[in-house]
Formats: structure tokens, sequence, C-alpha cells
């Protein structure tokens, strides 16, 4: 499954491909998610995410390849379910370019999951993949605000070292229920209309063979 999204961040973009680089930064901006270990280009960490009354969680690995010349950087993900047989995999590329808003960010996402989140279509994962995106977008937005493009709140190797020899707090689930629920709503109108009209006609033709 292929999905695209983009979004802008208020830098420029030498500043935002800066803030990108710096995972120990970008990773607590992604609803759901923890870091747990970092080493250079390869990170651990865990997803925790909801929908209804039924949780998930998701620990998982991945490594980052960046192209400073071409502002763009390519994520391989892979994770399985901490609780169940659900697997997910993704490869994730990510561009900078300019936008008189600041810096664009295109994202796309070759997706492959097993599990429970499968029986979602493509819509529905596209509706809450955008919902996800935008608030990574404002929680990145909200960073650079508060502490500079040039400022680094915990750096790479800072974060490294911080992580060694304890456990990461466990993540806020991202509540996906709240932005499928209009999605499934949706495809189940037409279905749940026609087993409506069907029920009407059947009680409608039982009355007219009992007169």
């Amino acid at each position: 499954m292929q999905l695209d999204h983009s979004f802008t961040v208020p830098a420029a973009p030498d500043d935002a491909w800066q803030l990108f680089q710096d995972l120990g930064r970008v990773a607590p901006c992604m609803p759901g998610a923890v870091l747990d270990t970092l080493d250079g280009d390869s990170f651990t960490g865990r997803v925790k995410v909801k929908v209804g009354a039924v949780q998930m969680s998701y620990r998982g690995e991945g490594t980052v390849t960046r192209d400073g010349a071409a502002h763009s950087m390519l994520l391989d993900l892979s994770g399985s379910e901490t609780r169940g047989a659900g697997t997910a995999s993704a490869t994730v590329s990510a561009t900078l370019t300019v936008h008189p808003a600041g810096t664009l960010v295109r994202v796309r996402t070759d997706l492959d999951i097993t599990g429970r989140p499968a029986q979602f279509g493509r819509g529905i994962m596209t509706e809450v993949g955008d919902r996800i995106v935008q608030q990574f977008a404002t929680r990145l937005e909200e960073l650079l605000r508060d502490a500079g493009p040039g400022a680094s709140a915990v750096s790479t190797t800072g974060l490294a070292e911080t992580l060694q020899g304890r456990h990461a707090p466990e993540p806020e689930a991202i509540d996906l229920g709240a932005a499928a629920l209009p999605v499934l709503l949706r495809k189940a109108a037409a279905p749940t209309a026609a087993l409506l009209f069907a029920v009407v006609v059947i009680q409608a033709l039982r009355r007219r063979s009992r007169r």
C-alpha cells in the first residue's frame, strides 16, 4: 500500500533539514511513538495505537539514510505486535523543498501491514495517515517556535547516552478510532441502507402473506 502526504514547516529548507537529521528531537513529535535506543543511524522504538476499545502495541527497529545534497531521507522500518501476530514494515521517503511558507515536506510511504489493522482499506489508512501527519506537523511547528531551528533541546549523542541503562516511558496511544470512524461510517452506509431496505421489504411481504 502506497500513501502520499505533504505538509509545511515554518523554517528555511537548510534549517528544517538540520532539524530532521536530529532523531532525538523529531521522534517525540510522532503521535503514539517512543524512541527506545539510538545508535548512529539505527534505532528501536515502540508505537501504541487504539481503535475504539482495542489497543495494539508494536515494537520495532529502523535505519535512516540521508542525502544532504537533495535534502531527502529514507527510513526502513519494521515491527511486530507485542501481543499478537500482526506485523508492519514500511519504507518512508521524505523530501524537503523550498515553499513560500518555509519548507514543503513530501512523504511517501510504502506500507505492508498484517493483523487487525489490515482490515482497513487504503481509503481509511490514507485518512488516518493524514490525521497523524497533521499532528506531527503541528508538533514540529511548536518545536521550531519554542526552541528555534538552530537549537537542539536534546542532541542525538545526548539522547543515546540518556537512553542507556533506562527504560523509556510507555507511549501514549494514538486513537485511530476517532480518525477511522467517519470513513468506516461512510463505507458502511451503503450496505446498511441495503440491509434496512431488505428488512422493510421482508416485513411488508410477511404482513401481506398474513392477510
